[in-house]
Formats: structure tokens, C-alpha cells, sequence
């Protein structure tokens, strides 16, 4: 079942520097919403406070009601969460089907004593796991791929390596950080088709961080847009793309970054 995010008041400091400060908002189960803003307003912080890579200095993080503020993110994938970076983090001499099995660890079942003996029952899970990341490998188009080290693949290939290994963890949430990043626009488009045909098919609720207004505009029912750690507004991507605040928040920033 698709997961609902519930953020009150996170706020994040490093030292005395404020990285986000009382962000809020709530993503109901099924629902797509898109994180955005300048270079520098909180985003990828934000979305390392959910999913557990940071501890958030004050506020609320809940998932379907349980607070997960300040939980690892082996605790965090029990609760449904799964994660893509910006720059995939593949095992590159594994090959792709090892890399996409990685995601399928937490549902092997048993324990230490169990995987060790090799008992039965984990053996046939293993194979039932596996059959599975190659019917995922399949389905997005990467079949061909399976036996073939990770490091001989184009950054493009790797993002779907590294979705496919996300979603074998069967998330109800699922973190897409710059899923567009460095790729072409045929990519693209492909991708914008993929996260469709996940809301046709799967039960997951979707944030995405992304720079690429086009891909948020495609994809989204809402967007929060942050500015400084903050939240500056909340809408639809057409309301965020005619607000004089975001308007002037990016072009703010980039005349920054000229005179630079």
C-alpha cells in the first residue's frame, strides 16, 4: 500500500550554519510531488533527513503515522522508504543483475545462522528473488544487461540500474533525487514514460528532487518549493513556475551566480 509522508517543522543545523528550517508538507499515499528550487535551498538536505543519512536537528518525519525522524536507512526500508542518488551508487564489477539483487536483500528472510547453512529455505528464496530483479530487468529494458559488469554501461543505463534495485525493495515510498541528471532528452522521456507506467502499475508514493522543470511538469500533482531552507510555496508546477516569490528566488540566484 502507498505511503504517506507527513513532515512538521524539520529543521536541520550543522554547526551554527541553518540548513532548513521549519519545512513542512504532507505527500498522500499514491500521490507524485516534486521538491524544487535555487542550487542551494535545502533540497538533497531535506531528502538525506528522510531518508535517514541525516539526523534532523528539530521537527517531525513520519511515514504512514510512525515517526522516523533520525533513523538509519536499513531501519527506514522496513517502513517502506527507497532511494535513488543523483550520482548512482552502483557496485560497478558487479554485474547488473548483482547490483539490482542488492535491493532485494531485506526480503531474503531468515537470519545470519539461516544464510550461512545455506538451508533450503533460502536457497529457494534466492532463486524466486532472482527471477524476480530479471522479470525487473525486463520490464525496463535492460534484460539484455543482466550478465554484463555495471562499469561497462553508460551513465544513462545506470540510473535504471539503480531504480530497478530501488524498486525490488517493493517501497510504498520511493526518493527519486535528480533522476535526469546527465541524461539526453530521448532518456528523458523514457524515464517521464517509466514513473507513469509505476503509477499505472505499482502502489508507491513518489518524491521527486529534480532541476528539470519539463520532467516536473510532466510527472507531478504538487511541488514544494524551498528557497534557503525554507519553504517558499506550495502548489501546482504551473502555479510555482508563475509565482513572483519562485520566479524571484531562481533569477535571484542566478544573477548571484553572474556576478560571480
Amino acid at each position: 500500500m502507498a505511503a504517506r509522508l507527513t513532515l512538521h517543522e524539520v529543521g536541520l543545523r550543522f554547526g551554527g550554519v541553518t540548513v532548513l528550517h521549519e519545512v513542512g508538507f504532507e505527500v498522500g499515499p499514491g500521490e507524485i510531488l516534486g521538491l524544487v528550487g535555487p542550487n542551494g535551498a535545502g533540497k538533497t538536505s531535506l531528502f538525506n533527513c528522510i531518508s535517514g543519512h541525516y539526523r534532523p536537528s528539530a521537527g517531525s518525519i513520519r511515514i504512514d503515522g510512525a515517526e522516523v525522524a533520525g533513523l538509519p536507512p536499513s531501519r527506514l526500508a522496513a517502513h517502506g522508504l527507497a532511494r535513488t542518488f543523483q550520482h548512482p551508487a552502483l557496485q560497478l564489477r558487479a554485474t547488473v543483475l548483482e547490483n539490482v539483487l542488492l535491493g532485494g536483500h531485506t526480503r531474503l528472510g531468515g537470519g545470519p545462522l539461516t544464510w550461512s547453512l545455506r538451508l533450503p529455505p533460502v536457497g529457494r528464496r534466492e532463486r524466486e528473488l532472482r527471477e524476480e530483479a530479471l522479470e525487473l530487468l525486463d520490464a525496463h529494458g535492460l534484460g539484455w544487461a543482466a550478465h554484463q559488469p555495471a562499469d561497462e554501461l553508460s551513465h544513462g543505463l545506470h540510473k535504471g540500474i539503480e531504480l530497478c534495485r530501488a524498486l525490488m525493495m517493493r517501497p510504498s515510498l520511493l526518493l527519486l533525487d535528480e533522476p535526469a541528471a546527465g541524461l539526453s532528452h530521448g532518456e528523458v522521456e523514457r524515464f517521464i514514460e517509466t514513473v507513469r507506467d509505476l503509477r499505472a502499475h505499482a502502489d508507491v508514493t513518489i518524491v521527486i528532487v529534480e532541476h528539470h522543470m519539463g520532467l516536473i511538469s510532466a510527472l507531478t500533482d504538487r511541488v514544494v518549493v524551498l528557497d534557503h531552507g525554507s519553504k517558499l510555496m506550495e502548489g501546482t508546477a504551473a502555479e510555482a513556475q508563475a509565482d513572483p516569490r519562485v520566479i524571484e528566488a531562481y533569477i535571484g540566484k542566478e544573477a548571484a551566480d553572474d556576478a560571480a
